[in-house]
Order: C-alpha cells, then structure tokens, then sequence
C-alpha cells in the first residue's frame, strides 16, 4: 500500500522532477536491532553474522583501543540495516551513520557517475533483443573500494559485536576499506573498477 505525503488527497509533486513523493506503509522490516532480535534471533542473527564475515573476510577494518583515537577525532556510528528479500531470504547490512562524517576531515571528494535509468533501460533492451543474460557480478560492490592514502574514518563498533580492550572501554574500528553509507564509498568503489574495465577495452 502506498500513501501520499500530502495536504488533501492531491500528491506533493517534486520540483523539477515531475514525482510525487509516496511513502510504503507495507514494509514489514525490522527498523532497529533490538525488533529484529525479538521478531527472529536467530534468522536475523545468521543474517548479521554472514555480513560481520564478509567485511572480515575483507579487511573491513581493525579494532582499535579507544586510546589510540586521536584526541581532535571522532567516531561514527554503525548501524544495521535490515531487508527481507522477495525469495524470503533475510538480508542485514552494516552501514555507516554517513551524516555525521566531517567533510575535509573524514571524507573528501564524493562524486560518482552512475548509469542513468534511461541507459540502463536501453541496456535491458539490447540484452534481450540479443538473447543475453544480464547479472550481478559483484558481490559487496561498495566494500571492494579502496580509501585514499591516509584517508582514516573511525567507527564505533558493530551494535551487538563489540569487544573490549586493555582499558576496558569498546573498542574501535579503524575503517581500512570503504563501508555502505559512507560519504565517499561510491566514488572509491568506481575509482578501483575504472581500470579494470579500461584492462578489458572499454574507454573512458
């Protein structure tokens, strides 16, 4: 079911984009930790479990005593993100609290050319004019990026995952590879795919 945010029952249309903004009122997914655990331990659990290894597997990041933090930085928070699939499958994703990052400090440039939805559309087309397949062949797109050299982001650490050091204060991780929400975390990632595709003939 979709609902309008609007005065009346006219929709509130976008300036310059001719869309109306609609919000799902069906959406059954967790919104924080502590639903997801009381509505399903151990599905959720698994769920969180398989994305802690994947940026482990990774190298994600480091944990860090909280003393080794410079004193003029500050940690980010992360947050969980919880998705249920349309075969069923559940889905967590760790993500960045981005809004709080400090431009120049934690981030620097963000820009990244996406496809437009016309193009993508065009693509579609083509593939199956054509009788091609069309698939993700990529898995974690965004934790495959690199950061910039010296380009150091400190988070708290996972909510339900923390461990503790030597002062018996939460650790912290040391972010060693770009992480969903994160400001630059798309434009690191199409940094590293640039010459990868350039390798294979494209140009740019």
């Amino acid at each position: 079911m979709l609902t309008f945010r609007s005065r009346g029952d006219k929709p509130r249309w976008g300036r310059n984009t001719g869309c109306a903004f609609a919000v799902s009122t069906a959406s059954t997914d967790p919104r924080t930790r502590k639903q997801a655990m009381a509505e399903d331990r151990i599905g959720w659990g698994g769920a969180e479990r398989a994305e802690i290894t994947n940026h482990t597997n990774n190298g994600s990041w480091t944990m860090i005593d909280h003393s080794q933090v410079p004193a003029e930085r500050s940690s980010v928070r992360l947050i969980w993100v919880y998705k249920r699939k349309r075969s069923g499958a559940l889905k967590a994703r760790l993500c960045v609290q981005g809004c709080a990052q400090v431009r120049g400090i934690d981030f620097d440039q963000t820009y990244c050319a996406t496809m437009s939805p016309t193009s993508l559309r065009a693509l579609a087309a083509i593939a199956n004019t054509a009788g091609m397949r069309m698939w993700d062949f990529v898995v974690t797109a965004y934790l495959q990026g690199e950061l910039e050299q010296n380009a150091i982001v400190y988070c708290h650490a996972p909510p339900g995952y923390a461990t503790f050091g030597a002062d018996g204060r939460p650790c912290i991780c040391r972010v060693e590879k770009p992480i969903y929400g994160m400001a630059q975390a798309g434009r690191r990632w199409q940094r590293s795919l640039f010459p990868w595709l350039l390798e294979f003939g494209f140009t740019q």
